[in-house]
């Protein structure tokens, strides 16, 4: 069954940077695509980045274009966004997504809090 499970938040000041990872159980090519979403308190979640494991293709959400990097590590069934110059507004619990032929499967969620 593939479980993503999330590590890597924390607290961590304006304009620093965080590298979040999202390792599954079984082999990350059984996968068709994984993101990163979002939810800050009182909103919806929302989308963040993409990978398309096969072909490494990505996408981002428009305000963090720039800062933030998604990749993959096939050798270690991991997915991970790497974010830099972090924003009081990106503060959010952040979800892993793995997208399979069976359906949506979704992690925990990681706190990311960026404060001074």
């Amino acid at each position: 069954q593939v479980q993503p499970v999330e590590s890597g938040g924390g607290l961590v000041q304006p304009g620093g940077s965080l590298r979040l990872s999202c390792a599954i159980r079984e082999s990350i090519f059984s996968i068709g695509a994984m993101g990163w979403y979002r939810q800050a308190p009182g909103k919806q979640r929302d989308l963040v980045a993409t990978i398309v494991i096969s072909s490494g293709t990505t996408s981002y959400e428009d305000s963090v274009k720039g800062r933030f990097t998604i990749s993959r590590d096939s050798a270690k069934n991991t997915v991970y966004l790497q974010m830099n110059s972090l924003k009081p507004e990106d503060t959010a619990v952040y979800y892993c997504n793995a997208r399979r032929y069976d359906g949506d499967h979704w992690g925990k969620g990681t706190l990311v809090t960026v404060s001074s």
